[in-house]
């Protein structure tokens, strides 16, 4: 076997199996909104990295979908179990775009609107509105 092959196989045997993609979910009850906080994107490391990852899961090794730059503005939609992680859907562009989360979805469904959605870390999210 040669080394490049080898190499690839020993890659692909530590990256561990494919994580599947866990939809950012909005809704479930008929008198809220179906996302009801509005936050903006802080904290983040001075002289690193000045954005905040979106992950298609919450999981710093799931694939990540964009990259969000300090004072974004996102909608909080969901929550993982251990609160670390928070469901976000946001406009693909900063600005006020109509995400359709603001009136009541009595049922929660996977979000399937004209917006980008995903998860970030919790940390680095601070609340605005709702």
């Amino acid at each position: 076997m040669n080394a490049a092959l080898a190499l690839a196989m020993a890659l692909a045997w530590a990256a561990g199996p494919a994580m599947p993609d866990l939809p950012v979910r909005i809704g479930g009850a008929a008198e809220l909104d179906a996302c009801g906080s509005l936050a903006r994107v802080a904290r983040l490391k001075r002289g690193g990295e000045n954005f905040l990852s979106v992950r298609a899961r919450p999981s710093p090794r799931a694939r990540e979908l964009d990259r969000l730059g300090p004072g974004r503005l996102v909608w909080i939609c969901d929550a993982a179990m251990d609160g670390a992680w928070t469901g976000i859907v946001y406009a693909p562009a900063a600005g006020d775009a109509d995400c359709g989360v603001g009136s009541p979805v009595p049922h929660r469904r996977a979000y399937a609107g004209t917006c980008a959605s995903g998860w970030v870390a919790s940390r680095f999210l601070e609340g605005v509105a709702g």
